[in-house]
């Protein structure tokens, strides 16, 4: 994938002395059963923060309360300095735009009516005039300009993965949030997405992504939150969050943290018995 274009400046800055996103005290229930419990969170403009733990944790469903995709049954939200209840939802698009997990898809949209499905809040608007400029940069950055006229059922799970998000980064919102944007993508393209979410940040935007991946939050983050049933364990540097103790206990399996000889960066290898 390609960086260059894609880093044109969102056209609604977060103010920079205000947190990108704020939770606090948010509760979650369905169906009886507490999926968030007391959770604050905070992410700030020009970072990126990981969202990790094990399955369950809860990491998509604070991805969609601060995404405003679900309610809460206690606590508070803030995008941007204001609270989620006095966001319209179109302006609320032009604030976040939203990568989930399910890339299913139901109608036979090319890759490019979908990456074009990202402008749709700017309809009207002065930034109207950015559409094509956005969608062919967004279309470049993600590698995928030779699938532009093909239609999305007939990609790869990869390659519906990439368009899904060239369509968030055409979208060019000031908070970006990311549910997995690596789980269908091959070693090369998992690198290229978060290298463009780490570009994204360093040009001021907020990003927020699920990852199970430790050894990739670590490299591409500057925060991690650590979630466990519901709860936040830890929130720091991956440095800071990421040890062995910590990680061996809320995954349930042993695990030794090493650092990059270059980079610092540690590295989470699970112990494993083979043979």
């Amino acid at each position: 994938m390609h960086t260059a274009h894609a880093l044109t400046p969102h056209a609604d800055a977060v103010p920079t002395h205000e947190p990108a996103i704020c939770t606090t005290g948010v509760c979650v229930d369905i169906d009886s059963q507490r999926i968030l419990d007391e959770v604050d969170f905070v992410a700030q403009p020009g970072e990126v923060h990981a969202l990790i733990g094990p399955n369950g944790a809860g990491k998509s469903t604070l991805l969609a309360v601060i995404a405003g995709d679900q309610a809460t049954t206690a606590g508070a939200v803030r995008i941007a300095g204001r609270p989620l209840a006095e966001w319209q939802l179109r302006a609320l698009a032009r604030e976040r735009a939203v990568l989930l997990q399910d890339h299913s898809v139901f109608f036979p949209f090319t890759v490019r009516q979908v990456v074009e499905m990202g402008r749709a809040p700017w309809a009207r608007t002065a930034q109207e005039d950015e559409d094509d400029a956005a969608v062919a940069a967004a279309l470049t950055a993600t590698d995928i300009e030779h699938l532009a006229e093909r239609r999305l059922p007939t990609l790869s799970g990869g390659e519906r993965a990439r368009a899904a998000f060239a369509r968030v980064l055409a979208q060019r919102t000031g908070i970006l949030l990311l549910d997995e944007p690596t789980a269908a993508l091959d070693l090369g393209h998992q690198e290229a997405v978060l290298q463009l979410a780490r570009e994204r940040a360093r040009a001021g935007d907020a990003v927020v992504v699920v990852l199970h991946d430790l050894s990739l939050a670590a490299a591409w983050s500057d925060r991690i939150t650590l979630l466990e049933r519901g709860r936040v364990v830890a929130s720091g540097t991956p440095g800071d969050v990421l040890t062995a103790e910590r990680v061996s206990a809320v995954y349930r399996h042993p695990v030794e943290v090493i650092r990059h000889p270059l980079t610092d960066v540690p590295i989470i290898l699970p112990v494993r018995q083979l043979g």
